[in-house]
């Protein structure tokens, strides 16, 4: 949690002490308090906002980006066959013949294609 460990949020809390006083910090931390609890459930509306706009249930814990290795995904695409799979399209479009220009001639230009 942004690098805060127990030492750090002693000291913090320490500071806040002397700096606030002790007649503001209760104050203070209520405050606080409030403004976490406003982003938990603005956190969980979200989430059944989007729940409910898709329609079906989601498994959270596939979107977790600490799920993300870049190491087993390229692992896992390399693994995959890479033979191309026939197209429909593809099969119904006429085949397309390339002409070679010989030696000393120019390539055809459209000036009205720029």
């Amino acid at each position: 949690m942004f690098g805060l460990t127990g030492e750090k949020l002693l000291i913090l809390g320490l500071i806040a002490v002397f700096v606030l006083g002790p007649d503001r910090l209760p104050h203070y931390a209520a405050q606080l308090a409030k403004f976490i609890k406003s982003m938990k459930a603005m956190a969980e509306g979200a989430k059944t906002q989007l729940s409910s706009e898709l329609g079906e249930e989601l498994d959270w814990k596939k979107l977790d980006p600490r799920q993300y290795d870049p190491r087993r995904i390229i692992r896992e695409a390399l693994a995959e066959d890479v033979t191309p799979k026939p197209n429909a399209t593809a099969l119904n479009q006429p085949k397309v013949t390339v002409q070679t220009l010989q030696k000393g001639e120019r390539a055809p230009f459209d000036p009205e294609a720029t």
